[in-house]
């Protein structure tokens, strides 16, 4: 299958961009600002697309940008256009060769771009990395946790992941924070516009079903997580008493749209008619997870039909997700 990302030849070296969405973010980008300008590899481009803040945030950058060797644009929207448009406008307005996207409540640490180099020119098959990060509160203190465990990304998807199988391991759950990601601009065409859902999923989902992912287990930034986190980790118990069809509508919309973009883009390639096969199924075990009755009894049939298929291990748990449906 050829893919609908082109690769660069091996350099010694890449441009980098920095894309930074910005909203009313005054009390947490100085330090994300402070920890790009201490990498070891600077980037070459840092562009903020500022969501209309009302505080001092672009006050912040301005000054941000008069005391750092590298390029800093600062775009304003006239008004709100919400996290995902403002993202988008940040990636298009990118010229490098490489785009990291930034939080600005987060903090990178010191070597996170030049490792993120150093795999892209080793690895010029890869499309897009990410990593892991420490989970940190508001203060940056750790509170004892990692994204990947989070994810229950395990050891055996990590595998997975670096054999270019991405795609299953995505289609089972999420495993790739926007934080920490990192792509060539070459699947720019692939992936904006960005459908109105999790940008990461989105990027991580298109680009899986059409080329290779690389993870590298090493944490390499802080992952802040306090009281006005627009997307945060997920939380024990977060479902409880929830619908299947509010659990996973979302998920629904998401694969729809990845589905039509495939289908509908005309990048001269096509991904792979198994991966579609693989997309249409776990959308439909979604669907059918959504329409489960409310008596156990009468979810059974159906359930142990999916589990013969194999659906509950390729797209959920295995034999914790049949037994969560029954008791549920």
């Amino acid at each position: 299958m050829a893919s609908l990302c082109k690769h660069f030849a091996m350099d010694s070296r890449l441009l980098l961009s920095i894309a930074l969405a910005s909203y009313n973010g005054e009390r947490y980008i100085g330090q994300q600002l402070d920890s790009i300008a201490r990498q070891t590899r600077l980037p070459d481009e840092l562009i903020v697309s500022d969501d209309a803040s009302s505080d001092r945030t672009r006050a912040i950058v301005r000054d941000f940008a008069r005391h750092v060797p590298f390029a800093v644009r600062l775009l304003t929207n006239p008004k709100r256009t919400g996290s995902t448009c403002n993202f988008e406008i940040a990636i298009r307005a990118c010229s490098g060769d490489v785009i990291f996207l930034c939080d600005q409540d987060d903090f990178w640490y010191e070597n996170k771009i030049a490792l993120i180099e150093e795999r892209f020119i080793s690895s010029p098959k890869t499309s897009v990395i990410f990593t892991d990060g420490d989970v940190v509160d508001e203060n940056l203190r750790p509170i004892g946790s990692r994204l990947w465990e989070t994810f229950r990304f395990n050891p055996t998807e990590q595998r997975q992941v670096a054999a270019c199988g991405t795609f299953v391991v995505l289609l089972r759950h999420p495993i790739v924070t926007g934080a920490t990601m990192a792509f060539r601009s070459t699947c720019r065409d692939l992936i904006l516009p960005l459908a109105n859902t999790w940008h990461d999923a989105w990027i991580s989902l298109l680009v899986a079903a059409t080329s290779c992912l690389d993870a590298l287990p090493t944490p390499l930034i802080a992952y802040r997580q306090h009281g006005a986190n627009q997307v945060g980790i997920p939380r024990r118990g977060g479902s409880r008493g929830k619908s299947h069809a509010e659990i996973y509508g979302a998920r629904i919309l998401l694969y729809e749209a990845v589905r039509d973009r495939l289908l509908q883009f005309d990048g001269g390639v096509s991904t792979s008619e198994q991966k579609i096969h693989r997309l249409d199924e776990a959308l439909s075990f979604l669907h059918f997870r959504t329409v489960l009755p409310k008596a156990w009894w009468r979810r059974l049939p159906g359930a142990i039909h999916a589990l013969v298929a194999g659906h509950y291990h390729r797209y959920g748990y295995g034999w914790r997700t049949f037994i969560k449906d029954l008791v549920r």
